[in-house]
């Protein structure tokens, strides 16, 4: 008697290769878009994180009836002040927004002081130009600058 074989034909798996391959094709451009709009929401979220915690070193500040120059304590860490907010440092801004312990900044994060008047933050060491940045008031009684221009798809990809 002749035994039956079963299997799949060359035609078969080409054919299933074919449909492997065009899917492959369509999906990885959109993983890869994926990958930068997560970039994005982090760094939207980190500037977020920076807002508050200008806002709130002020309002501490005020609560406290202190000079505009005048240090504050932020859950035990000393933030320095300027005009009436955070100033730039790493151990200041950085500190108050969660982003760094003192002047160790925390994984995941690369706080960049690129000038002792901007307080820069990328997501990573390779997305150079995926930035937020702060810049605190140079006037008193004026509130600190906010900047996302950076967060594009081209600059966080």
């Amino acid at each position: 008697m002749r035994k039956m074989q079963s299997g799949f034909t060359l035609m078969e798996l080409v054919l299933v290769i074919t449909i492997l391959g065009i899917l492959a094709a369509v999906a990885l451009p959109k993983f890869a878009a994926l990958q930068a709009e997560a970039r994005i929401a982090k760094m939207n979220g980190v500037l977020g994180s920076i807002k508050v915690a200008a806002v709130l070193a002020h309002s501490v500040q005020l609560t406290q009836q202190l000079t505009v120059d005048t240090n504050i304590t932020m859950e035990g860490s000393v933030i320095a002040m300027t005009n009436g907010y955070p100033t730039t440092a790493l151990a200041s801004i950085g500190t108050a927004a969660g982003l760094a312990n003192g002047t160790v900044a925390i994984a995941g994060f690369v706080p960049v002081a690129t000038s002792a008047a901007v307080f820069t933050v990328t997501p990573d060491t390779t997305h150079a130009n995926c930035t937020v940045t702060y810049t605190p008031s140079s006037v008193v009684g004026t509130s600190p600058t906010y900047d996302n221009a950076g967060l594009t798809a081209a600059n966080c990809q």
